[in-house]
């Protein structure tokens, strides 16, 4: 099926389009005929591109971070499609873990893993199926307006059981290997889930908060001095766990006296200051290094573990360097099974041992247990306060404050969490760091340092990796144990674990398998149960790049054929997720990287620069962006902006807008004065225009300076596109692309218009028009990766005047492939130099107010290089006409013009380097002569008392002689442009005729004509004395009526020929009244005058560009023949610019059906509701 427009369609397209709008009915389009999945079918048989797409929790609805990530994925695929590959694209759910467990836990009200197992595991679980995929709908939704192309229906879900089977089989792998091992480690948990947290989890959500800092006394056993040892701590409640203290061995500790009671104590000589605020308050009495403490020992200030003093040895002080001389004391409590430097540094220090019973007071609900008798049963957090005042009676607290620190809290459940001694199932990762770091060398990241620094940093630091998690709703951990752990079976499959156990399995969810025994092996031993863990759900999405093929049960050959991935992108806060978890697993497996190339995205952040907040409601809704301003420009905005080289976006909902009114609108207007124009050609010389790509009408012999420099500039864009998109820079392609459309709009077009318009003949104006087509066709499939709607519309658009049949979408294109033929890098920079002399120009007409309708004298361009001279010279009629001058001189002698070349050092980039010495050179450096500093320009450096100063370091400026008044300058390094301001009464009277052609032609515009619209144009003029303005139309008429191609005379009266007028205005010009009138042309019919029919607006229809509200319409062609219903309605929509309303024709109280029944009848249009 072909895409539903016509030719008669767009030749009077609306200078206004709704993005929005137009992209909504292309997603119809897109839907209804299948384009993505019939693309799928076209390509099945290429040679594949892997993309692995990251399952997101479909409990929340998608984000601005889920969007960014998204159109990268899908730039970077449609462009590998429109290379030639096939790219599957499934989308992948992450089904299982907390998210889901936080919502059934607040629907049924539960508060605690006991209360589960009293509702049920398999009710509790029944329930997570139902909820898992509640915004499926909304996520398919939001997915496809951004105008992605993603595979939904054959997508993966980690709740699969084909899925979690191969989880099943990584696992036992890994076990295999000796990779696993169950253990003790002291991790994040989170008291509210009741479950241990990885520690890339952990560090996903750091909050500002209030806690209390105190300072305790721990008395030194056997000091003559009944010396104490000062800690600070901002978790009192660790303390009653307390088994050593560690000092740093480099730091100078110090015993002081205090003024005030007394008593000794000790702490790092650095924090005197931070404990005692004046140095009065103490005496110094001794001072040592930290390493002199060792094995000091003191008296626990809490009697629950006293025991261990004795019998291991606890409560003396260990050494370590991690203790910081720049926070608290210098003096840190141990308490071993509450953090992770307190778990190493006792275990090096033979406080604790792996097999040492655990001291660890505190339940998974994070209330205190029996040992501690005086806060039993309390929450920890609750209790500081209680822990704080017996401190206090127990007379060895110090000073307590109230400090603000970042904490971290559990991204599921946004409370504290804890360190805390979890028992957990591990993969050793720290073994593998020497192969990790391999594997991760062999892949490409964008940008590279988040793989050098952030990455690499992160993999050279791992810890062996807690997989288990004490929850229900999860991939169970495949293992089974006999009750004293003697015997261990790992299972890998569901048909071992029918074989074993004798059981039919068809799922493997808890409720499914949790009952399932393994007979022993050792006679008259009780069978093997499960263990009660599943699997932290990060295993289960770096699992995917197997599990969604099943691998190694179905697939295989497929899978290791396209394995690894060519390409994988989310968010940097992913290199300690999902980018972590895939290279663990994979290379555990196979010892290799898991995917070849990766974009690491940055944040969005509100526009304040703070995380996007529901709550606070600081952000707009994505969707009410598309609505304003459509899909296309909130995919350019985010891909042309810092966020996809890793960093920060602050969104601004102007940076949209600012997309659409700089970008999409000038592509749009491009292509309506391109059609435009075909339409004029065709109605002029009565041709059909049609451009064959096969024949390429393009006569490159034929072709003028400003062809090829667009042709040279569109062929070195493609080739700039195909390299770096190899190379995955998104973040240089996108800015490219947009200076290419600003390029084609702001320069080949304009600088080409009167050449396209005719005025210089068919043959001119076709062979521009066909430069424009060919450019436009290129530049639509090239965009199609970053803005698919607006390509997509374009295309079919552009395909009504292509010989060849076009394919049904823009993205079964093939990317264009650069013609190195057609570069010309000379006039590439011919034309930026150009560009250069216009656009300074330009500033110093908007600086001297002088608007650019108004002639001047002379432009003076001045360069020291002849060969820039010569350039600017082959465009000098372009310069001509863009600064609007008569003369136009070059030359390299810039003190005929009285301009006095400064420079000066960049005291920003030498200042360091140069220090005292800047001044002087400064001074020498004004000096110079202009002969001397084109020298030292020419040369790329100065020589200033023996310092070579580059060029790139140096600041230029132009000073023009007071002579030159009237001669204004502007200078861009060795360029140097100049006008002559000075105005002439000839020039004077040109710049009046200018604005009065200015003034009808913004009126034709507001009427909304088009160029191939027959006018009439008349001016009045009110005067009471002798009119300065009739004579400068009479002297200027000609250029007048050239321009806005159409007579235009004199009427006495301003508002004649009303029935026939389309729009009129006044203006104060030069201090008189000038009235401006269009009017229609009014076409005598011939013989066949009677085969007409008189049309009308009913009030509901608001015409467009007609200020007439009826009209006549010939019913037949010029053959004889009617017209057809579709052509009728066509010459009402030309009459009165109904193109795309919704309307009903009525005649005689009937909706019109046949032409025919219309002669000499009157038609009314209504608006159909």
């Amino acid at each position: 099926m072909s895409f539903p427009i016509q030719k008669k369609d767009i030749y009077r397209s609306s200078n206004a389009i709704s993005f929005p709008q137009e992209e909504e009915r292309i997603l119809s389009y897109w839907q209804n005929e299948r384009i993505f999945e019939k693309g799928q079918t076209i390509s099945k048989d290429k040679h594949q591109f892997t993309f692995y797409d990251g399952p997101p929790f479909a409990t929340g609805l998608p984000h601005y971070g889920h969007i960014l990530a998204g159109t990268i994925k899908d730039i970077v695929t449609r462009h590998a499609y429109q290379n030639g590959f096939h790219v599957e694209r499934r989308f992948g759910w992450d089904c299982h873990g907390l998210p889901v467990e936080n919502e059934v836990d607040k629907m049924l009200g539960i508060k605690s893993p006991k209360q589960v197992e009293e509702y049920g595991i398999a009710r509790y679980n029944q329930m997570c199926r139902k909820i898992v995929m509640r915004y499926a709908d909304e996520w398919r939704g939001i997915i496809g307006r951004m105008g992605r192309w993603i595979d939904f229906e054959n997508d993966y879900k980690t709740l699969y059981p084909w899925y979690m089977e191969t989880v099943w089989w990584i696992f036992k792998q890994l076990y295999e290997k000796g990779l696993v091992y169950h253990g003790v480690k002291v991790m994040p948990f989170c008291t509210l889930c009741g479950t241990p947290l990885s520690n890339f989890e952990a560090g996903q959500n750091y909050k500002q908060v209030t806690d209390p800092s105190i300072v305790v006394a721990f008395g030194v056993i056997d000091d003559k001095d009944n010396a104490n040892l000062l800690i600070s701590t901002t978790t009192p409640w660790t303390l009653p766990a307390n088994l050593a203290l560690c000092v740093n061995p480099n730091l100078f500790y110090v015993k002081v006296r205090s003024q005030k009671n007394g008593d000794y104590y000790i702490l790092s000589e650095s924090s005197l200051e931070r404990v005692w605020k004046t140095p009065s308050s103490y005496e110094i009495v001794s001072r040592c290094q930290g390493q002199m403490l060792l094995g000091l020992r003191y008296k626990p200030i809490f009697p629950y573990f006293a025991s261990l003093g004795s019998r291991r040895n606890c409560f003396r002080v260990v050494l370590d360097e991690y203790v910081s001389p720049d926070q608290g004391t210098g003096i840190v409590h141990q308490a071993p099974y509450f953090g992770e430097d307190d778990y190493r540094v006792c275990l090096a220090s033979g406080i604790i041992s792996k097999s040492s019973e655990i001291i660890c007071p505190v339940d998974d609900g994070g209330c205190f247990t029996d040992e501690v008798t005086d806060f039993k049963g309390k929450y920890i957090k609750t209790a500081d306060k209680d822990i704080i005042q017996l401190l206090a009676d127990k007379g060895v607290l110090f000073c307590t404050e109230e400090v603000s620190h970042s904490y971290p809290f559990c991204w599921r459940s946004d409370t504290p969490l804890i360190y805390k001694a979890v028992p957990s199932w591990f993969i050793r990762v720290e073994q593998m760091r020497p192969s990790l770091l391999e594997c991760i060398a062999e892949t490409y990241w964008v940008p590279e340092f988040v793989k050098s620094n952030r990455f690499g940093n992160w993999l050279e630091g791992a810890q062996d990796w807690a997989v288990s998690r004490n929850r229900f709703w999860g991939t169970p951990i495949p293992i089974w144990t006999s009750s004293n752990g003697d015997e261990i079976i790992c299972v890998g499959s569901v048909e071992e674990l029918e074989k074993l156990s004798e059981c039919k399995v068809t799922d493997l969810h808890r409720e499914s398998v949790d009952h399932i025994e393994i007979p022993s092996t050792i006679k008259g031993k009780p069978p093997l149960r499960r263990i009660d863990q599943v699997f932290d759900c990060w295993f289960e999405s770096g699992s995917m790049p197997f599990a969604q093929k099943h691998y190694p049960f179905e697939n295989k050959i497929n899978f290791l054929d396209c394995f690894p991935a060519d390409f994988v992108a989310e968010g940097i806060d992913q290199t300690r997720g999902w980018f972590y978890t895939l290279l663990v697993i994979s290379t555990a497996l196979f010892n290799k990287a898991p995917f070849k190339n990766l974009i690491a995205n940055g944040l969005v952040l509100a526009s304040d620069g703070q995380k996007m907040s529901k709550r606070k409601k600081n952000y707009p809704d994505p969707m009410v962006i598309v609505k304003k301003f459509g899909a296309d420009a909130l995919r350019l905005y985010l891909i042309n902006s810092p966020v996809v080289r890793a960093d920060n976006l602050r969104f601004r909902e102007e940076g949209v807008r600012n997309v659409v009114k700089d970008v999409l609108i000038p592509w749009y207007n491009a292509f309506r004065f391109l059609v435009q124009n075909i339409n004029k050609l065709e109605e002029e010389a009565q041709i059909k225009y049609l451009y064959d790509s096969a024949e390429n009408p393009v006569n490159r012999e034929q072709l003028n300076l400003i062809d090829i420099w667009i042709i040279s500039y569109k062929e070195t864009l493609l080739n700039f596109i195909s390299t770096e998109m190899q190379a995955y820079r998104l973040y240089t392609v996108v800015p490219r692309l947009v200076r290419f459309i600003g390029q084609l709009t702001n320069w080949y077009i304009r600088l080409n218009r009167r050449r396209i318009k005719g005025a210089f003949g068919k043959m001119e104006s076709l062979q521009s028009i066909n430069v424009l087509f060919e450019v436009l066709s290129a530049v639509v499939k090239v965009m199609a990766p970053f803005t698919p709607f607006f390509s997509e519309y374009l295309y079919h658009r552009l395909a009504l005047f292509e010989h060849i049949p076009k394919l049904e979408s823009v993205h079964y294109e093939m990317m264009p492939k650069p013609n190195p033929h057609l570069i010309n890098k000379q006039v590439e920079n011919a034309v930026s130099g150009m560009q250069k002399v216009v656009e300074l120009g330009r500033i110093i007409r908007e600086q001297s107010a002088l608007p650019l309708r108004h002639p001047v004298q002379e432009v003076i361009v001045v360069h020291r290089e002849s060969s820039f001279l010569e350039d600017i010279r082959r465009f000098q009629n372009f310069v001509l006409d863009e600064l609007n001058t008569k003369r136009l001189t070059l030359t390299t002698d810039i003190n005929a013009f009285g301009v006095k070349i400064c420079v000066k050092p960049d005291y920003k980039l030498l200042g360091r380097r140069l220090k005292e010495k800047l001044k002087i050179i400064s001074c020498e450096m004004e000096l110079m002569t202009n002969a001397e500093i084109y020298e030292g320009m020419s040369a790329g450096f100065f020589q200033c008392f023996g310092e070579k100063i580059d060029t790139t370091a140096i600041k230029v400026n132009y000073k023009v002689s007071e002579s030159q008044r009237n001669v204004k300058m502007m200078g861009d390094r060795d360029l140097l442009v100049l006008i002559n301001l000075t105005e002439s009464e000839s020039l004077q009277r040109e710049g009046i005729a200018r604005d009065i052609i200015n003034r009808v032609q913004k009126l034709k515009k507001k009427a909304h004509l088009l160029p191939t619209d027959e006018v009439a144009i008349s001016y009045y003029i009110k005067h009471d004395s002798p009119s300065l303005l009739i004579p400068i139309i009479q002297e200027f008429r000609t250029l007048i009526e050239t321009t806005i191609k159409s007579s235009f005379n004199i009427s006495t009266d301003p508002v004649e020929a009303a029935d026939a007028l389309l729009t009129n205005e006044s203006f104060y010009i030069e201090g008189e009244e000038l009235t401006i009138s269009i009017a229609r042309i009014e076409k005598i019919i011939s013989s066949d005058f009677e085969f007409n029919a008189n049309v009308y607006l009913h009030d509901d229809v608001k015409e467009r560009y007609s200020s007439s509200r009826s009209g006549v319409v010939k019913l037949k062609h010029s053959t004889g023949e009617f017209l057809s219903i579709d052509d009728f309605r066509n010459e009402i929509d030309i009459l009165f610019g109904l193109y795309g309303m919704n309307i009903v024709m009525k005649c005689d109280e009937k909706i019109v059906r046949n032409v025919e029944d219309l002669v000499s009848k009157n038609v009314y249009i209504h608006n159909n509701f």
